[in-house]
């Protein structure tokens, strides 16, 4: 059988080093270990009477041993002190380890500035100047799916953009929806075992463990109705193109409550990208407009520009990511753009066996070029509303520097 000339180059794979990297609160804790330890080897002498293939098989000892901290999870009987706590996380292993390192992350982002660089031979004027400098910062995107928006975890979302902890969005149609329908209307608890036409007959929408009555959809369409009109006629009248982020724009400003998270990016100019804006009740609004005053358009197109241009004149990104599928690529995408993500932290269930993208861990990542190969991106496999607010506790909540140069006006590009 012939060998084509095109057949893929032979891959060879190198083993793991024993010693892998450790988060800082882990290389702390390995520091102040004890210092002696007592090794236990088995010799022939321990058991002689024993087999020597069953000897040999078990009590082997080890060529060496891992130059990493010792496994020690928290002391209750220390008290409850939850800051000790969530640092004890680094050395307790499996997913609690992997949250101390995106908590690092996190904050090497946050901690990250321009004036910590050497000036390129090449760099801009701008960029020259230490006060410039001093003040750049890593652009952080972040993302989140639709269920988050429906969970409580909402309110931490729009504590990040409501104090410019955070410099673009990007969520699904449900992630912005459902949080204008629940400034008009309350959610309720549920549970994941109720039946779905009991629910039905009842107009109960279930989302896991919460219900959504049907009527906030009603009334979300009693509410964005008018606005789509005037869209249309602005559209009409004025010229005015619009796209998925110019509408999400306006929509925090008409909701015009402290309690969405988009009024926030509204508010400081954040913005915010849905690239699939129709697939929600949205769409189904924007869908029942069309009969009733048709003709409304939304550009894509700028879009994608204005989106990867964030990335693209960025001097160092970093992304948080919860959940996966359209936000996580649409932001790693994005930093394909500059050669990748400096700093990237995902939290989300998914695994990889199926090829997925919300499944990839953030090594295949790297090898389309999407985070850079010099960076320690981290994955935390967990449900997002048990973990995410310990993230940001221990994070944005407690490091974050108060941002005092005055909210960026608006631009087409950037």
């Amino acid at each position: 059988m012939s060998t084509s000339s095109s057949a893929l180059p032979s891959l060879s794979v190198s083993p793991a080093p024993v010693a892998l990297p450790l988060s800082e609160a882990a290389e702390a804790a390995s520091a102040t270990a004890h210092p002696t330890r007592t090794r236990f080897m088995s010799d022939a002498t321990n058991l002689p009477n024993a087999p020597e293939v069953a000897r040999s098989s078990v009590l082997s000892p080890s060529s060496s041993t891992p130059e990493t901290a010792e496994v020690k999870g928290y002391d209750f009987n220390n008290g409850i002190d939850y800051e000790a706590m969530l640092k004890a996380y680094a050395t307790t292993g499996f997913q609690a380890t992997n949250l101390a390192k995106a908590i690092d992350q996190v904050n090497a982002m946050l901690k990250w500035r321009l004036s910590d660089e050497p000036v390129d031979d090449d760099e801009t004027e701008d960029y020259t100047d230490p006060e410039v400098r001093a003040r750049t910062r890593c652009k952080i995107f972040l993302g989140y799916t639709s269920n988050l928006v429906s969970s409580g975890l909402r309110e931490t979302l729009r504590y990040l953009v409501e104090h410019r902890m955070v410099d673009v969005v990007v969520s699904t149609a449900g992630g912005i929806e459902e949080d204008f329908i629940s400034c008009l209307a309350p959610s309720y608890l549920g549970d994941f075992a109720l039946k779905g036409k009991t629910l039905r007959d009842a107009g109960l929408n279930r989302i896991g463990n919460l219900l959504v009555p049907n009527n906030n959809y009603c009334a979300f369409q009693d509410w964005i109705f008018p606005i789509l009109d005037a869209m249309v006629e602005e559209q009409k009248t004025h010229g005015v193109v619009w796209s998925p982020s110019k509408m999400i724009h306006r929509l925090g400003k008409e909701i015009n409550d402290e309690r969405s998270i988009y009024y926030w990016a509204y508010k400081n100019n954040i913005p915010v990208f849905s690239p699939a804006l129709t697939d929600g009740s949205i769409g189904d609004m924007i869908y029942f407009h069309s009969y009733e005053n048709p003709g409304l358009v939304l550009d894509i197109a700028s879009d994608i520009r204005r989106m990867n241009n964030q990335a693209v004149f960025a001097k160092k990104t970093g992304a948080v990511i919860f959940g996966g599928g359209l936000i996580k690529h649409h932001i790693l995408n994005a930093n394909l753009m500059r050669n990748g993500l400096d700093y990237c932290v995902l939290v989300n269930t998914a695994a990889e066996f199926d090829g997925s993208d919300a499944g990839a861990r953030p090594d295949e990542s790297i090898s389309w070029g999407k985070i850079r190969a010099n960076a320690d991106p981290v994955k935390v496999y967990a449900e997002a509303t048990l973990v995410v607010p310990l993230l940001v506790a221990e994070t944005f909540a407690k490091n974050f520097e108060p941002k005092t140069e005055p909210i960026p006006e608006d631009d087409e590009d950037f």
